[in-house]
């Protein structure tokens, strides 16, 4: 959710541009009011689900009043709305204007996103995986060389052997 708003007020300022939208067409507005009267047909029954599939009514007035029949039913029509559209239509949902904004928000460059600051602080270095794994394999490497004695300094009695300065 942006801020302290829920899906009812999303779904309000969100409603002008679903029903502009051109990727809004007949058959996922289709999907979408079939999901809602399957999954939850206490937000969407069969009767109202007839009523926004009606072919004979342009896509644009049912997706309106759809809008408007979720928005009377309250927050979990809308928060399942959205799971809908995110689910059929995510392209649609990821260009919402109350999504938009708040990814504007969150690419903030004044520094006001802690939570973006804070994971960058433990990230070690951006070199990846097999950088990783080529220093774990050096380090392998030579620890078992010097297990087996292959360096000249690795056996017992030259590590224990003080130092003589000539």
């Amino acid at each position: 959710m942006a801020g302290s708003d829920g899906y009812h007020e999303q779904l309000q300022r969100d409603s002008q541009f679903l029903c502009s939208e051109p990727k809004m067409h007949t058959e996922l507005v289709d999907r979408l009011v079939l999901q809602l009267n399957r999954i939850y047909p206490q937000i969407l029954t069969d009767k109202e689900a007839q009523r926004f599939r009606n072919l004979s009514v342009p896509t644009e007035v049912r997706l309106a009043e759809l809008l408007v029949h979720l928005q009377r039913k309250g927050e979990e029509a809308c928060h399942e709305f959205y799971r809908g559209l995110q689910i059929h239509a995510d392209e649609v949902y990821f260009n919402l204007p109350t999504r938009v904004s708040r990814r504007r928000e969150h690419a903030d460059p004044v520094g006001t996103d802690t939570v973006t600051r804070h994971i960058d602080k433990y990230v070690l270095n951006n070199q990846g995986p097999l950088f990783f794994l080529s220093c774990f394999g050096l380090a392998v490497g030579l620890a078992l060389l010097y297990y087996y004695g292959v360096f000249p300094c690795s056996t017992p009695e030259l590590l224990f052997q003080p130092l003589v300065m000539s």
